[in-house]
């Protein structure tokens, strides 16, 4: 109901707004270039950042901008397994038969990556979310899973994405290896106050609103309870619409904010 009472088409804070519709921050812009490299180049590649800034977003547009025809786009949300059902989730994702032992998993993984390379000239890109959560096990393969040819050659694109604490993770001796073949490196920093005021009008915009619904005091408001984070900034939007609407007030306060606020920390 809220959105007939702003005079909106559609609710363009929803996560399921359409991904065509993208706000390119400074964030998007960058890990979006290197993206672009390591398609070309290949290897490992590492985004970091704290919950919500964008970094599923990101792997969500990226994957859907793949030419099929050229990659073969695999998404990993599951991280908190074990060595042997990380196995499985991608011998799934790549449309392999799961085995019982690891052993031929690995070599039934690792032909099928050079057989979609060098064969089919698919690049297979394997996307792993939440990679903080990765046993030292699974990290500790990766070095072995996609070494080709004695380690000379780059046949697939794999994209670890995680909690900045994955940086600390990966720092340790026991990984220095694997932190080697790390070719793309970039830590998410938030979205700025500049851009929230952007991202909010252009929104809005979308939606077929062009009159303001916030005042300047609630914009800031929101960008400060956001602590950078774009998801944080969608709840609390949604949650300033809802309840201006139940007010029936004609431009979002930095009273209604706070509430807003206060009801999505009590959830």
């Amino acid at each position: 109901m809220f959105k007939s009472y702003w005079g909106m088409e559609i609710n363009p804070f929803d996560k399921s707004f359409n991904i065509k519709n993208r706000f390119k921050s400074e964030d998007f812009v960058q890990a979006e270039s290197r993206l672009e490299h390591l398609k070309n180049i290949k290897g490992i590649g590492l985004f970091t950042g704290l919950s919500g800034v964008g970094k599923t977003y990101l792997l969500r547009y990226f994957s859907n901008s793949l030419n099929i025809s050229l990659f073969k786009p695999v998404y990993i949300p599951l991280s908190t397994v074990t060595v042997l059902e990380f196995y499985k989730q991608l011998a799934y994702g790549l449309d392999l038969e799961v085995y019982h032992k690891k052993i031929d998993m690995f070599r039934s993984i690792q032909e099928r990556i050079v057989n979609l390379s060098k064969d089919k000239k698919i690049t297979p890109v394997i996307m792993i979310d939440e990679s903080q959560h990765l046993k030292t096990e699974i990290l500790n393969d990766f070095k072995i899973l996609f070494n080709f040819e004695m380690d000379s050659k780059n046949y697939a694109i794999v994209i670890l994405s995680g909690q900045p604490t994955l940086n600390h993770i990966l720092s340790k001796q026991v990984h220095e290896c694997l932190k080697q073949r790390i070719v793309i490196n970039y830590n998410f920093i938030g979205i700025s106050k500049q851009e929230t005021i952007d991202y909010i009008a252009t929104r809005l915009a979308l939606a077929g609103v062009h009159n303001p619904i916030f005042n300047p005091s609630a914009i800031e408001a929101i960008y400060s309870c956001s602590n950078a984070s774009i998801r944080k900034l969608n709840s609390i939007i949604e949650k300033c619409l809802v309840l201006g609407y139940q007010q029936k007030v004609d431009l979002i306060d930095t009273e209604i904010v706070m509430s807003a606020q206060n009801e999505i920390e009590l959830v």
